[in-house]
């Protein structure tokens, strides 16, 4: 048996200031933008550059009690984890483009690590793990 999971749903508040802020900040890959008439919503799907995993689908809060979750998904904690092949240049490229970092970088025994906000205050870590950590020796 095989599964995989294939998307993670983020709730934003707009599709093109979320697609502006992964696309051209976090120098995500656009993967589909489809407008759903029936629902009168856009399926809105993006990946990190080079990714072949989880992609992320950009969800328009459309109910008012959804609207309180934008940018607290997860009740202030760290909610996804970029996993870089260059820690140092990503992290460099996006201080240049005005991410902002919550907690600085330090080395973690699993790797490098930082903390920054997406454009609604989501957390991520900004990682590099080692080598010989379980999640990249599986992705090897």
């Amino acid at each position: 048996m095989k599964q995989n999971i294939v998307h993670i749903a983020l709730v934003v508040r707009d599709y093109d200031e979320a697609l502006d802020f992964y696309v051209n900040k976090l120098n995500f890959e656009l993967i589909e933008d489809t407008y759903q008439p029936e629902q009168d919503k856009r399926w809105v799907v993006v990946a990190p550059p080079g990714g072949t995993g989880t992609t992320l689908l950009l969800a328009r809060a459309s109910k008012p009690e959804q609207e309180p979750f934008i940018g607290n998904q997860t009740g202030g904690r760290v909610f996804l984890f970029l996993n870089s092949d260059d820690f140092w240049r990503d992290y460099h490229a996006m201080q240049a483009k005005g991410i902002k970092f919550i907690r600085e970088p330090k080395q973690a025994e699993y790797g490098m690590v930082a903390v920054f906000e997406d454009l609604y205050g989501n957390l991520w870590d900004l990682l590099q793990l080692n080598e010989d950590h379980p999640i990249v020796r599986r992705m090897n």
